[in-house]
């Protein structure tokens, strides 16, 4: 379960204050939150990430209200339950494919499975590149990693910043498809957050800022 209540924030030295809307999402629900630009989508993607702290409002994930732990129990609760897709890829360049995924396994204080990262790659059509270093792939082949580091720990929450804008239309509904599967295989929440109305049929959920 995600529930979200009261969610404002301002950024230092800025007059402008932002009012988020309600969230509640049961168990197995997606969700997509569409919005203009500077409207305050990614700042609502870092809020519920715990990256930011609202200046009022709670925001609970399963049993956890992430607005009342201490800075080193959110970085744990982060790494462990919550999976992100970002705009910008984020993968370690001088890795291999299969070297960041355990990596990423490290940091979430998680197992490292190599039969589970060799299924994941499979899914998502990169387990011929497993061996190649980050540096040489494309960039549909790099989004696809994005989201294997964002699902690998198994979170609770995957939240995914403007996934499609620079997609064609066969690869934006591609990129949604894989979220959705991966985030159904581990029983997780998908957010999306984005300004591309194109998937607005993909989702049962959405809110507009």
């Amino acid at each position: 379960m995600i529930q979200t209540d009261n969610l404002t924030f301002r950024y230092k030295k800025s007059k402008a204050l932002f009012r988020f809307p309600k969230i509640t999402l049961a168990r197995h629900e997606n969700l997509l939150i569409l919005g203009t630009s500077g409207i305050g989508k990614t700042t609502l993607l870092h809020l519920l990430a715990g990256l930011l702290t609202p200046i009022s409002g709670k925001i609970q994930i399963g049993g956890t209200d992430i607005s009342t732990l201490s800075q080193k129990q959110l970085d744990a609760f982060r790494g462990a339950h919550i999976g992100l897709v970002f705009q910008k890829k984020h993968a370690i360049s001088s890795l291999t494919v299969f070297e960041n995924l355990q990596t990423r396994l490290y940091f979430s204080n998680t197992s490292v499975n190599n039969e589970k990262i060799e299924t994941l790659l499979k899914d998502l059509d990169l387990y011929q590149l497993q061996k190649a270093k980050v540096r040489t792939l494309s960039e549909g082949q790099l989004q696809r990693l994005g989201i294997a580091l964002a699902v690998v720990h198994n979170p609770q929450v995957i939240l995914a910043d403007e996934p499609t804008s620079s997609l064609d239309d066969a690869n934006c509904k591609n990129a949604i498809a894989l979220l959705k599967q991966q985030a159904a295989r581990t029983n997780a929440h998908l957010i999306v957050i984005t300004h591309d109305h194109r998937i607005k049929t993909d989702f049962e959920k959405t809110i507009v800022l």
